[in-house]
């Protein structure tokens, strides 16, 4: 579709001048929306108010006591929970504080500094590391591999996951390339969840370095928006069937379950890759946090107890992010300037724009008084070739701010693209 359809030079200057003066009174307003992380609500937090309501008995069901040193890889009834959420065993989980980004960021510098079960060497030994990296993506990740020094290869995303042909032909011929970067369902910024033909075929491909790993950051796997939500291949169990079983590392966590900055992170692989992390983490720590462990074993329950508590999360965000689609749709469809996705989970909605005007858009927001996560933000070294991915994180915000928000947001859209047709 041609931007702005059929309109002459004469209406699209006529078009950017009305812009323009709206644009200006709501400089004017000197409005602070800040929308640049993928946070809970405060109305969301509240839903784990009742998570320290039974501190009196800290001991596990095993009669550990959970405030003593012990239990590396977590309390029983912790392991449990997730298991049963996630489809694992409790010989392939570990239990770990309460960030699942730290437990990438400790396997990587594991990976890097002393190597991981089956590794013939540290990857620092090396000459050369490459990792692959899902575009649109997570910017922390690429902020882990770049950190390392290692070289990130971009893999466009498609409508039911990562580019599996180009990256089926890309391991099979370089051995530099040891691992790639995964949110598989309702992936960070896009919403795609990955289909079972791209789970099955990462878990069957051939790959020349024998210590080719998955970061598999199945950070959303639980957080659906309605009643029909997406699923997913389980990927251990997948390498595992496909004689690949030491190929991936799952992780996620509690922390839009509960609470952010009190939650509780897992790492899930084959029984003999957790046997070979336990030993490195031993030296590290003698245990992570028991007492949180078991307050949140108790609160959440069981599978069942963790959808109804899902439920309630999406009944407070699901109206959001139809606010955004609606804004969006009033004001940028069928305008050839503009595209995002609607998704059946996560946190984010990523926005398409002209070519060459995501930073614009975003510099002319942040005029306004709207800041957004950074353009550019959701590629490997905060470089986006298009210039023309945005993340959206419609959740911190009440619905009034967000609906101001998203009205600057959609005429930044279109003054940027204006400013550079007319260009």
């Amino acid at each position: 579709m041609q931007a702005f359809g059929n309109l002459n030079r004469d209406e699209l200057i006529n078009r950017k001048n009305k812009l323009s003066e709206e644009y200006e009174n709501y400089k004017k307003q000197g409005l602070k929306l800040d929308m640049s992380r993928g946070k809970p609500c405060t109305e969301q937090l509240d839903l784990s108010n009742g998570l320290f309501d039974d501190v009196q008995n800290l001991f596990s069901v095993d009669g550990t006591d959970c405030r003593n040193y012990g239990l590396l890889d977590g309390i029983k009834e912790a392991k449990e929970l997730f298991a049963e959420l996630f489809n694992i065993n409790t010989d392939e989980i570990f239990i770990g504080g309460n960030s699942s980004l730290n437990l990438m960021y400790d396997l990587i510098a594991k990976a890097f500094n002393h190597g991981l079960n089956g590794f013939e060497k540290p990857w620092s030994k090396l000459e050369k590391i490459k990792f692959l990296c899902p575009c649109p993506g997570y910017d922390r990740h690429f902020a882990i591999t770049q950190l390392f020094g290692m070289e990130m290869i971009i893999v466009p995303m498609n409508s039911d996951g990562p580019d599996i042909d180009m990256i089926e032909n890309l391991v099979s011929n370089d051995d530099s390339i040891k691992g790639m970067w995964s949110i598989p369902m309702y992936s960070n910024p896009s919403g795609i969840t990955y289909s079972d033909d791209v789970v099955k075929r990462l878990a069957n491909m051939k790959t020349k370095a024998s210590d080719f790993i998955i970061m598999w950051d199945n950070a959303y796997g639980i957080h659906h928006l309605n009643d029909t939500p997406d699923s997913l291949l389980n990927i251990i169990s997948e390498c595992r069937k496909a004689g690949n079983p030491n190929r991936a590392y799952m992780f996620g966590s509690t922390s839009k379950v509960t609470l952010p900055g009190a939650g509780v992170a897992f790492m899930a692989s084959s029984k003999e890759n957790i046997t070979h992390i336990k030993k490195q983490i031993s030296i590290q720590t003698i245990g992570y946090d028991k007492v949180n462990m078991l307050l949140h074993a108790r609160f959440l329950k069981n599978p069942q107890t963790v959808r109804e508590h899902m439920k309630k999360h999406a009944e407070i965000i699901r109206p959001k992010f139809e606010v955004v689609h609606e804004i969006l749709d009033k004001h940028l469809s069928g305008k050839g300037i503009a595209k995002w996705n609607k998704p059946n989970g996560g946190y984010f909605i990523s926005l398409d724009v002209l070519k060459g005007c995501a930073k614009r858009t975003v510099s002319l927001a942040k005029e306004a008084g709207v800041v957004l996560t950074s353009a550019g933000a959701t590629f490997p070294n905060g470089f986006d070739p298009q210039d023309s991915n945005i993340r959206i994180a419609p959740t911190y915000p009440p619905i009034s701010e967000l609906k101001i928000a998203i009205e600057i947001l959609a005429l930044c859209v279109e003054l940027a693209a204006l400013e550079l047709v007319l260009s």
